[in-house]
């Protein structure tokens, strides 16, 4: 049957990243393409204690219909890490509980997007947001980034060039890049959306993954406008499968929000959010994140050392202070997604990072680029892995002088 399937569907594509993760099913495959969290550091039994409370407890609440905004204790609970993050006076009624915070990007996209709105994005900028937002038909602009994140320069230049809805923002270890948002950046971005009219989103999933260096506060913390909607989400502190997330932001606008989600999933998982607020009254969640930061601090300096012992001269890779990813530039005329083909037949996948630019797929914007996760690998899967991904790297830079 020829199926007349919607006009927004002509424009989205397909995850680069979920189409290269089949690969990884090939025996001996070293993969440095998922943003996946390391599952060791899941709380397996923590998670088991929790579940059985709540079943012992509240089972028959925990497994009923729930209200929208999200389980009140948990709610409180966002609320209070958000001041602990430096946005003082957010109350539970600055909170919306999502089915994690991709759910929130989608969320505002279906409350704020018409046909045709333009959406401002750092360049690159994280794949599925651009899949959020195309949904909804938006336009995309790039603004240009440098090592400390998105020039405010150009992004006034842009906002008076296009008149933009939204300004999308990754403050924190960015994906892909990996590069945080400098302080006095973040000051000067809001102060422009502010004199602007500019919602900002931020968001800030890896922001407590900060391994060395100094915490930035957000830009939420410098919100006066109520222009700011924050969303993060407990995947990267506690685990993926709950699917958990949330949106702080002013009430009027959570409201819209709320409403969308009604339609969308009507709430969150009830007996996932009592799981996740049991484990955040039961448990010692800060040290399990320190136990995070600590695996994934060694992963990124291992990867780093054998990146710098073994790529080939031209190379370069961003060093981040967090997170889970880096961000490889070649030389010029290499093609990192004609190096994938390569690289999966000696048995190492990588992201090209064609696919995190809005215009990625009818220009050769982000050709030259690689995006590695370093959180989901082990030691010996990174030096093998590395020392595998040179090989290919030196091969494509001999094509390109040969």
């Amino acid at each position: 049957m020829d199926y007349r399937l919607s006009r927004r569907m002509g424009e989205m594509r397909p995850s680069a990243v979920r189409e290269i993760l089949k690969a990884t099913e090939q025996p001996e495959m070293i993969s440095f393409a998922g943003g996946l969290p390391a599952p060791e550091c899941f709380p397996v039994a923590e998670i088991a204690a929790c579940a059985e409370r709540v079943l012992a407890e509240s089972g028959a609440q925990a497994l009923q219909y729930a209200v929208t905004e999200g389980y009140g204790p948990l709610r409180e609970k966002f609320a209070a890490e958000m001041r602990g993050r430096g946005v003082g006076g957010t109350r539970v009624e600055n909170i919306l509980v999502t089915s994690g915070s991709q759910q929130g990007l989608d969320l505002i996209a279906k409350v704020l997007l018409d046909p045709g709105d333009c959406v401002l994005t750092e360049s690159p900028t994280y794949l599925a947001a651009i899949q959020a937002f195309q949904a909804y038909e938006a336009r995309f602009a790039a603004v240009r980034t440098d090592a400390w994140g998105l020039v405010p320069e150009a992004l006034e230049a842009a906002i008076v060039r296009e008149r933009p809805k939204l300004l999308y923002v990754i403050p924190n270890f960015q994906n892909p890049t990996g590069i945080t948002l400098a302080a006095e950046r973040r000051r000067t971005i809001y102060e422009l959306a502010a004199r602007h009219g500019l919602v900002v989103v931020e968001d800030d999933p890896y922001g407590k993954l900060r391994y060395r260096g100094e915490n930035i506060a957000p830009i939420a913390a410098l919100d006066q406008a109520g222009i700011v909607l924050y969303v993060s989400t407990v995947s990267k502190t506690i685990t993926p499968g709950l699917r958990v997330g949330w949106v702080a932001g002013h009430e009027k606008l959570l409201r819209s929000l709320g409403i969308a989600k009604q339609a969308a999933d009507l709430h969150t998982s009830n007996i996932d959010q009592r799981i996740v607020d049991r484990y955040l009254t039961d448990f010692d969640g800060e040290a399990h994140i320190e136990r995070i930061r600590a695996l994934y601090g060694a992963r990124f300096a291992l990867m780093e050392q054998c990146l710098s012992e073994t790529m080939p001269e031209g190379y370069e890779w961003t060093h981040p202070e967090g997170g889970m990813f880096l961000w490889v530039t070649s030389p010029e005329g290499v093609d990192a997604g004609a190096m994938l083909q390569e690289a999966i037949a000696r048995k190492v996948l990588f992201v090209p990072g064609r696919d995190f630019f809005p215009d990625g797929p009818t220009t050769r914007s982000g050709e030259r680029y690689l995006r590695l996760n370093f959180s989901n690998a082990t030691e010996e899967k990174i030096r093998i892995g590395i020392g595998r991904l040179a090989e290919v790297a030196g091969q494509a830079l001999a094509g390109v002088a040969g």
